[in-house]
């Protein structure tokens, strides 16, 4: 990934729009802009359109219903996870602090 050189092959185009009275081409690169931020960055924000790429476990106790929680539909939300072994998976790990409920167990409440 980072530090890699990849090969991105310049695309001709032609517009076959009968409205233009001449024809023309036009040669450009296949990339579409786009912008990426962390998950704490997005908390509070409301988002169309969420791609998470999990290379790796998410690390935070709740981190992972913040970022699934920022798209406004399900058609908005791409995942691509990755397993210990770096094959793709269909399954996240929902890191929780078991620290947590042992202390709310010890606790008696009146």
């Amino acid at each position: 990934m980072a530090g890699d050189k990849v090969f991105i092959p310049r695309m001709t185009l032609t517009p076959s729009d009968a409205r233009i009275p001449f024809k023309f081409q036009r040669r450009q690169f296949p990339v579409i802009l786009s912008f990426a931020m962390t998950i704490n960055k997005s908390q509070g924000q409301s988002l169309c359109n969420v791609g998470l790429f999990l290379k790796k476990p998410v690390f935070t106790h709740g981190q992972l219903y913040v970022a699934l929680s920022r798209v406004t539909s399900r058609k908005g939300l791409k995942i691509l996870c990755y397993d210990e072994d770096g094959k793709v998976t269909n399954e996240a790990t929902n890191v929780v602090y078991k620290e947590v409920f042992r202390n709310l167990e010890d606790r008696s409440f009146e």
